[in-house]
């Protein structure tokens, strides 16, 4: 007779596990899924693109969007990394600006230096070109997704 016990103790502890396991990836699918980021949105051929813009500023805000810095700040040849926005903003030539993700698309994490026209990320190393996102060097093959900025006057914004 103490062998139902036992069993049933199993079986609990089986069916607790079970129960876990089937929340964690119902977790892992909803997070994978889901909505749109902002990297997301927009028509594919407009990703990118620097617009022109005469819109409101007031409060840092306007039909651009957040102010992300001055023209003046972004290095020629180089670029910027704003980590709380994760986007890089680039200067390929004078007064072209360039915007992509900063997250590398090796194994997500975050680009920290933008130099001598190349963006690089420290985890593995991974280099893209700082004009069209292309990875020039691996272990990374895919580019990093463009983003929309506008240029008014001498401010930077996410469009």
């Amino acid at each position: 007779m103490s062998t139902a016990p036992e069993r049933r103790t199993l079986l609990e502890r089986r069916t607790v596990f079970a129960a876990v396991g089937v929340a964690g990836v119902a977790a892992a699918v909803t997070a994978c899924g889901g909505s749109k980021s902002s990297e997301d949105s927009g028509t594919p051929g407009d990703a990118g693109r620097v617009e022109e813009s005469g819109s409101d500023s007031r409060n840092g805000q306007g039909a651009g969007g957040e102010v992300l810095a001055a023209a003046s700040e972004i290095p020629e040849g180089g670029g910027v990394v704003f980590a709380e926005q994760k986007v890089v903003v680039t200067q390929p030539q004078p007064g072209e600006f360039k915007a992509f993700s900063s997250t590398c698309t090796h194994q997500g994490c975050a680009v920290k230096d933008v130099s001598d026209g190349t963006i690089t990320c420290p985890c593995h190393n991974s280099t893209f070109d700082a004009a069209t996102g292309s990875p020039t060097g691996g272990p990374a093959t895919q580019p990093l997704p463009e983003r929309r900025i506008t240029v008014d006057g001498d401010s930077i914004r996410l469009a």
